[in-house]
């Protein structure tokens, strides 16, 4: 059973109408109201459970209220419930729509990814320089922990949720840090391996030209699209679902930062044909990472708000 818990911080004139408004839900359960008991914001404490499948219909109606601009709304995943009562309505009644992403704590979640602290460069340079190490010493389990790393999804969802959302702000902010970490990353990478080449530590076999890891980044072709276009699937739908052992394997699937980190590498070591793919490979997984978010976030609305249809109530907002 899949339930949310919800606290509200209700000013006194609108508290009989939030109450109302759950009281008459029939998969709002445990409803307790506190008149005056809040603070900071001052209002009424009101505190509830409901089955997350029934959620997003009562959340868009508490907003609506204007509950979240004139007192709060706090959100809470519940690890275990027992309630006969519950049970049975989520099984009876809301049927598929029990497992409807909650969409508040959806965006909440994608939102928290776009915070771009200097930890977000810290990151993305690290895991260039460790893309780079695996390029130069043909190390595929360097190439993932790279991958693993880098940070730049928490931003590429932020910018596809902007789009969805039509937010200018969160759009901009998404592409300057994915646009400023990226050169950071390429021009910390080149340093380091312009470094690496100046002393001649790198491997004979790099020397020579035996560059598989390289040249699996570099060109990019059918099966780039490929992959990128299902691991901006799986991605987006392993958020809204909160499967984090999806979303984790969509970080070792795509060609960001092994890019990156190939144009730094190859810049260094005057592979010009090199850097280009590599930056080909590396603007084609962005884009399509961005576009395919977009359009998959858009069709699990369509496809919950169906199925809420179907059931009498709203899955998608």
């Amino acid at each position: 059973m899949e339930m949310i818990h919800i606290r509200l911080v209700s000013p006194p004139d609108l508290t009989p109408r939030a109450v109302g408004l759950l009281t008459g839900d029939r998969y709002v359960f445990n409803l307790m109201v506190l008149p005056e008991r809040a603070r900071n914001p001052d209002g009424d404490a009101v505190e509830c459970d409901i089955l997350a499948g029934a959620a997003n219909a009562v959340l868009r109606g508490l907003r609506e209220l204007e509950i979240d601009r004139r007192g709060s709304i706090i959100i809470e995943p519940v690890e275990m419930a027992f309630s006969g009562t519950a049970a049975e309505a989520e099984k009876q009644q809301l049927g598929a729509l029990a497992h409807a992403p909650v969409w508040e704590e959806v965006e909440a979640r994608i939102r928290a990814e776009g915070t771009y602290l200097p930890s977000f460069y810290v990151y993305l340079v690290s895991a260039g320089v460790i893309g780079a190490v695996g390029i130069i010493t043909n190390s595929q389990i360097l190439i993932v922990a790279a991958m693993v790393v880098g940070p730049e999804y928490g931003a590429i969802t932020s910018v596809a949720l902007g789009i969805d959302r039509g937010n200018r702000i969160r759009i901009r902010q998404g592409l300057f840090a994915l646009t400023a970490g990226f050169l950071l990353a390429v021009v910390v990478t080149f340093l380091f391996s312009w470094t690496i080449r100046g002393l001649g530590l790198q491997p004979e076999a790099f020397d020579l030209g035996i560059r598989p890891v390289s040249t699996l980044i570099d060109a990019p072709d059918v099966f780039s699209v490929v992959v990128a276009v299902l691991a901006g699937i799986v991605g987006i739908v392993s958020l809204t679902q909160a499967r984090t052992s999806a979303l984790f394997g969509v970080f070792i699937s795509v060609t960001t930062i092994p890019a990156a980190a190939d144009i730094g590498v190859s810049c260094a070591f005057s592979s010009w044909s090199e850097a280009r793919g590599s930056l080909v490979q590396l603007l084609l997984n962005i884009v399509l990472l961005i576009v395919v978010g977009v359009l998959t976030l858009r069709f699990q609305r369509a496809v919950w708000r169906y199925i809420g249809r179907r059931s009498g109530r709203s899955g998608g907002r």
